[in-house]
């Protein structure tokens, strides 16, 4: 039941979201003759349309559409009055370079990170994505990188700030989240409910631009972090609700999402990745911006428990995991508790592999699940999708949404279905501006050819004669050994279908006689004994015996970041020491 509180809210929406809906139809127009948009308009949109419906649930918190959309226009009215802001509009600007403030989000999940990214929007400030797994020095080169002005943060990671703040004169604004950690607030900090509480509910006096930056931050899982510059009307179109899916159907006008919004049947959606994770922003706006109902864990780490418990209390009808790492503990508390899963009928993935072997294990235990793989990454948004059921599973191979496509290694053409070569997965259409800061990466990934702009960040595949695609992994990841061309991911697939294997990562190290050979890491299931033979042979039935690893390294647990993102680093570190 809505209060006067929601009622105020829901008003006050219903007045920004019609002002700027005047400003989004006059300041631009596509070529597909539809309204450009903008994410802060979005949420008003549909918080006018759905104002008492439930938005966020995080443990025992619980915002409604109308909560939602005041408490973040008073955190936008507090950055903006701190000076945050847009200072120079995208048209002036090359395609490497951002005219607005920037605002790090430095936090674990919860509603705050949701609100963070809503204000910063609200206010024309661009917020991005902390890796809250950073050491020191990382932190600061990320900070430091992004030009930071301001910095959202959980108390727990206060000392961090504390110890980079001096090396970092440009950062004015401090904003503390309270957490269990007892961290008393920085000097200069401010207290974030305090700011909720004490900030205009109106929202600041400006008119948010499609034109305005969504940042996401790579993990640099395999080098420095970059931070990717979108078009919010872009990252929309793209990852965040304004295609449907599988139609892949655009929405036209802002009274078409509001009405989408009031026809919602009640989706609700719990992605389990942390929302530092750019995967879990695009699952978890997707769902925001049509109305559903977003579900977050309280754990800081996958507790499997939690996550069915979850299932159960708030009848949860999709999770999102990265991989078989995140995957594989899940799918054991499900066989080893008692949960009702009824209402559960999506398993999503992306970021990482999802075995075959697990999705069939699922389908075992729940036959009428649908799991769906999706393709995608910071530079190029979703691409591409793979729908697994009961008796029709397989991985790798993916139907291309609308400009997903293969180019030719020398980046001068774009392959026919059916060609015979390995190729660069690309991206047409909605894609990153380029590069925060850097001008030749942005050349260098985002290139012209044949006349259109494409994203082109570094994964190899092969565009079959039906047109789909089949995915060989990221090149950089790729090892020459014997002149062979070996992709990681296809030999992790075949290792990691042995019973006794629960992650894989593999990688190469220097080889005298190969040039590189292969190592393979690998986390066996508890209690489990297996010889190196054995799986030398059991994915020998998969791959080549040219691409079966020459190492073997057993480990108690394989390094991954919290999204489930594998750590190659940590694994070349770790076969070289073995040589």
């Amino acid at each position: 039941m809505g209060t006067e509180e929601d009622t105020a809210s829901s008003t006050a929406a219903s007045s920004i979201a019609a002002s700027s809906i005047a400003a989004s139809s006059t300041a631009a127009s596509s070529t597909a003759g539809r309204e450009q948009f903008n994410l802060a308009l979005v949420s008003e949109v549909v918080a006018a349309a759905v104002p008492d419906r439930e938005a966020l649930v995080f443990g025992d918190r619980r915002f409604t559409f109308g909560q939602l959309a005041e408490r973040t226009r008073r955190l936008a009215s507090y950055l903006h009055e701190q000076g945050l802001g847009c200072h120079t509009e995208r048209d002036t600007l090359e395609r490497h370079e951002s005219g607005q403030d920037h605002v790090a989000l430095y936090m674990y999940n919860g509603n705050e990170y949701i609100e963070g990214m809503l204000g910063c929007y609200k206010a024309r400030a661009a917020p991005f994505n902390v890796n809250y797994r950073y050491v020191e020095e990382e932190l600061r080169y990320l900070l430091e990188d992004a030009n930071t002005k301001a910095v959202i943060y959980h108390a727990v990671f206060a000392p961090a700030m504390a110890h980079v703040l001096k090396d970092l004169p440009g950062i004015h604004t401090l904003i503390q989240v309270a957490d269990d950690s007892g961290e008393p607030l920085l000097e200069g900090a401010v207290d974030y409910e305090q700011v909720i509480t004490d900030a205009d509910p109106a929202g600041p006096p400006v008119l948010p631009s499609p034109e305005d930056l969504y940042i996401v931050y790579t993990g640099g899982t395999t080098g420095m972090p970059k931070g990717v510059l979108w078009r919010q009307d872009d990252i929309f179109m793209n990852a965040m609700g304004g295609k449907e899916v599988g139609t892949w159907i655009e929405v036209s006008t802002a009274e078409e999402i509001a009405e989408k919004a009031r026809n919602n049947s009640g989706f609700r959606l719990m992605p389990l990745p942390p929302l530092m994770h750019g995967a879990a922003q695009w699952a978890g706006f997707m769902m925001l911006n049509a109305g559903s109902t977003l579900i977050m864990t309280t754990a800081h780490n996958l507790d499997a428990k939690e996550v069915w418990t979850t299932v159960a209390r708030e009848g949860v009808m999709s999770i999102v995991v990265v991989g078989d790492a995140m995957a594989r503990p899940l799918l054991e508390e499900l066989k080893a508790g008692e949960y009702d899963v009824s209402s559960m009928f999506v398993l999503g993935n992306g970021g990482a592999p999802l075995s075959a072997a697990i999705k069939e294990e699922f389908l075992e235990l729940l036959p009428d699940l649908l799991i769906n793989d999706s393709l995608g990454s910071s530079e190029t948004g979703a691409q591409a999708t793979h729908l697994s059921v009961k008796g029709g599973v397989s991985t790798g191979q993916f139907k291309p949404g609308p400009g997903a496509d293969v180019v030719s290694e020398d980046l001068q053409l774009v392959l026919a279905a059916g060609h015979d070569g390995i190729g660069w997965l690309a991206q047409a259409g909605s894609v990153p501006l380029g590069y925060l800061g850097d001008a030749p990466k942005t050349a260098r990934t985002f290139p012209t050819i044949q006349g259109v702009r494409y994203s082109v960040p570094g994964d190899r595949a092969i565009k079959r004669e039906d047109g789909e695609i089949d995915l060989l992994g990221r090149d950089s990841q790729c090892i020459n050994s014997g002149g062979e061309k070996i992709f990681v991911e296809e030999v992790e697939m075949a290792i990691i279908s042995h019973p006794a294997v629960t992650d894989v990562l593999v990688c190469g190290r220097p080889s005298e006689r190969w040039g590189a050979e292969v190592v393979a890491v690998v986390q066996l299931v508890p209690g489990a004994a297996v010889e190196e033979s054995e799986l030398s042979a059991h994915a020998n039935l998969s791959v080549a015996r040219y691409k079966l690893p020459k190492g073997w390294i057993f480990v108690d647990a394989v390094q991954r970041s919290p999204s489930g993102k594998a750590d190659y680093r940590w694994a070349k570190e770790l076969a070289a020491q073995s040589e």
